[in-house]
């Protein structure tokens, strides 16, 4: 069960957003993300506890952030319920079309690798996503494409590290960005720095 600290910036100009404390497990039916940032200052700044069945699909999506709250999962598409920081008003929402929500927590970038399940050298992968960010955690749908550049095996103290590099594509403002991934831990991602790892990362099969 990996646990660990990324620490969060914004990836324009690096100031300093916070922290994200996370610990993740696999397990029969899919796998889990909870974790719980905080600001610059060490406040509580909100939550993410992401769920996924055995193909990828959000089976459940729990976010907070400055007292907004979403929950979400895979029907129809995506649907969500966004709550306002009263709690007396709630909407919902429903894009048919995507397959997976998106956000600024590095969960997402994992629950997207097991979604897509891509093979390097296979060329990119078109998928419609519904983003949240925060502070009001309001809904975004956008288009990215996916590919997976290479494989790299890494020797470790623990064995061989296996280390995806994904190149990632906003097909509305063109802007392409790298992300490295091991297992279900984030190594290198925009605005996303791996600063403590207590355990190796799973091994998804």
């Amino acid at each position: 069960m990996p646990r660990g600290r990324y620490s969060l910036h914004d990836p324009h100009d690096h100031t300093p957003l916070g922290e994200e404390h996370f610990h993740c497990a696999t397990g029969p039916s899919g796998w889990r993300y909870v974790s719980q940032l905080t600001t610059p200052a060490g406040d509580h700044a909100g939550s993410v506890d992401l769920t996924l069945d055995d193909l990828g699909r959000p089976i459940r999506l729990q976010l907070q952030a400055a007292d907004w709250q979403v929950r979400g999962a895979a029907l129809d598409g995506v649907t969500w319920v966004r709550t306002d920081p009263t709690g007396e008003h709630a909407t919902e929402g429903n894009v048919p079309q995507a397959r997976a929500f998106t956000g600024a927590s590095p969960a997402f970038y994992v629950a997207l690798s097991r979604a897509l399940r891509l093979t390097p050298g296979a060329g990119a992968t078109r998928i419609r996503l519904v983003g949240f960010t925060s502070p009001v955690l309001a809904p975004r749908t956008l288009d990215q494409s996916w590919a997976l550049v290479s494989r790299t095996a890494h020797a470790t103290d623990n064995g061989p590290l296996q280390v995806d590099e994904y190149q990632v594509s906003d097909l509305e403002t063109g802007e392409q960005h790298t992300v490295n991934l091991a297992g279900d831990v984030v190594l290198s991602a925009p605005g996303i720095e791996l600063e403590d790892l207590e355990s190796p990362p799973s091994v998804f099969t």
